[in-house]
C-alpha cells in the first residue's frame, strides 16, 4: 500500500528497472508533477543522496566547476532540477565513460531535454528518459490500469455501468497535479493553477530563453487552452499580439519544452497522400485549462462546445499517463483526411498494432459515431487492433468488427 498521502505511479517499475541497467535515469516532466516525490520513493530505499538546483549554493557551486562537482558526488546520487545546470550534462558523459555503473545517477529535470538536441546527445547510449505525467484517475483511485490492454485486445464486455454526469465535469477541471488536489475547494485549486504558471514563467521559461515578450506567455497559454483538442492555427493564436507568426511558433515550442503544451502529431500512411498533416495542440493538464479559462465544473457542464474539447484532452492526458504502465512504448497521433473523416486519437504499439479512440461529450451513441474508426480500420489493414467511441453514458456495447462503445469511465474503472 502507498504512504498516506502519496499515489502509487504508473512510472515506478520502469523507474526500478532503468536504475538496474543504466548509469544515468532521468525522470522529466513538468514542475509539481511528482518528480521528486517519486525519485527520492525509490531512491531513498536504495541508498541515494539527494541535491537540488533550486539551492542556489548546490546550483552556483556546479556552475563554477561542472566536472569536479560531479567527481565529489556520493556514489549514488539523485540531481533534481537539473536542467538549471546544462553545463552538467557533459561532466556527467565524462564521469560515466571513465566508469560505466548502472544507477549512478538519478536526474529529474522540468524541461524536455529531448527537444535540446545538445543536451540529448550528450548522454545518448547512456541514459535512459522516463517521462512522469501529472496523476492518473487510475492512479488516484490506486490501482492498475487495463483500458489499453483491453483496447488492444478488442475486448470490451457487454456491461452497465453508472453514467458520470456531473462527476465527468469535476474531474476534468480537478486535473492532475497532486498539489492542486490537496485542495478540496474549486476556488484554491484555481488559484493554485493560477500561482504555478505565474511562477513556471518567470523561473523556468525565463531561463530557458531570452524573450522580450515574457508577459504574452500567459495569455499565449489561455488562448492554447480555448483551442485544446483543435488543429494547430498559429494564425489565430497570433492574433491578439503585435507578434509574428514565427514568434508564436517559436513560444508555442517554448511552452512544449516546459510541458505545458503538447503537440499531437498527424497520422501518416506512405499510401495515402490525402491525410491532413497539421498537428492537433493539446493544453498539458485539464485543470490547468480550467483554471486559465476561469471556467468552474457548473460552467464546463453548461458550455457543451469546450466541454467536447476539455473532453478529448482529458482522454488523450489519461491515456499517455497510462501507457506509462506498459512494456512496450506507445506513441500517439491523430487521423484526419481532407475529406473530414477524422479519429480523435490514434495509439500505436511496436510497428504492427493500431487502435483508434474518438470521443464524445454525449450520453448516447449511434453507428454513424464510428465512421471515422472504421476509415481508419480500412486503412490499417492486418494492423488494426481495435476501437472506441468513449462517450458519457452506461452501456458497454459491440458494434462489430472490434469497434465498441465505452463509458468514458471504463478509463480508470477495473472492468
Amino acid at each position: 500500500m502507498p504512504e498516506p498521502g502519496l499515489y502509487p505511479r504508473y512510472a515506478a517499475p520502469r523507474l526500478k528497472e532503468a536504475l538496474a541497467d543504466s548509469p544515468v535515469v532521468l525522470i522529466h516532466g513538468p514542475r509539481q508533477c511528482g518528480k521528486t516525490t517519486l525519485a527520492r520513493a525509490v531512491g531513498d530505499r536504495l541508498g541515494y543522496a539527494y541535491l537540488t538546483f533550486d539551492d542556489d549554493v548546490v546550483r552556483a557551486s556546479a556552475e563554477a566547476d561542472p566536472a569536479g562537482f560531479v567527481l565529489d558526488l556520493p556514489e549514488r546520487v539523485i540531481l533534481d532540477e537539473v536542467q538549471r545546470v546544462p553545463a552538467l550534462f557533459t561532466a556527467i558523459k565524462a564521469n560515466v565513460d571513465r566508469r560505466r555503473t548502472s544507477g549512478r545517477f538519478l536526474l529529474t529535470g522540468s524541461t524536455n531535454v529531448l527537444l535540446v538536441p545538445r543536451l540529448a546527445d550528450s548522454l545518448a547510449g547512456r541514459m535512459e528518459v522516463l517521462r512522469l505525467h501529472p496523476l492518473a484517475q487510475g492512479e488516484l483511485a490506486r490501482h492498475a490500469p487495463d483500458f489499453l490492454y483491453r483496447l488492444f485486445s478488442a475486448n470490451f464486455k457487454t456491461r452497465q455501468t453508472e453514467r458520470l454526469g456531473r462527476e465527468l465535469a469535476d474531474r476534468i477541471v480537478a486535473g492532475g497535479y497532486p498539489a492542486a488536489l490537496q485542495r478540496t475547494s474549486g476556488r484554491r485549486r484555481s488559484a493554485w493553477y493560477r500561482d504555478y504558471i505565474d511562477a513556471l514563467v518567470q523561473r523556468d521559461v525565463r531561463n530557458l530563453a531570452r524573450i522580450a515578450s515574457l508577459d504574452a506567455l500567459p495569455r499565449l497559454l489561455t488562448l492554447v487552452a480555448g483551442q485544446t483538442a483543435r488543429l494547430l492555427n498559429v494564425t489565430d493564436l497570433a492574433a491578439p499580439f503585435q507578434l509574428s507568426r514565427p514568434t508564436i511558433r517559436d513560444y508555442v515550442t517554448l511552452l512544449e519544452r516546459v510541458f505545458l503544451v503538447d503537440e499531437l502529431t498527424p497520422w501518416h500512411n506512405n499510401r495515402l497522400s490525402r491525410l491532413v498533416k497539421t498537428p492537433k495542440v493539446h493544453i498539458g493538464d485539464t485543470g490547468l485549462a480550467a483554471a486559465l479559462l476561469g471556467i468552474d465544473a457548473a460552467g464546463l457542464a453548461a458550455d457543451r462546445t469546450l466541454l467536447g474539447q476539455m473532453l478529448e484532452t482529458f482522454v488523450f492526458q489519461e491515456l499517455r499517463r497510462q501507457s506509462t504502465a506498459h512494456d512496450e512504448p506507445m506513441t500517439f497521433s491523430h487521423y484526419r483526411d481532407k475529406d473530414g473523416v477524422e479519429v480523435d486519437i490514434v495509439v500505436e504499439q511496436g510497428p504492427n498494432a493500431v487502435a483508434g479512440v474518438e470521443v464524445k461529450a454525449s450520453a448516447t451513441v449511434t453507428s454513424a459515431d464510428f465512421r471515422g474508426l472504421r476509415k481508419l480500420q480500412e486503412v490499417s489493414g492486418k494492423r488494426f487492433a481495435g476501437g472506441v467511441v468513449l462517450y458519457d453514458g452506461e452501456t458497454s456495447a459491440s458494434f462489430g468488427d472490434g469497434l465498441y462503445a465505452v463509458p468514458v469511465r471504463a478509463l480508470w474503472d477495473r472492468s
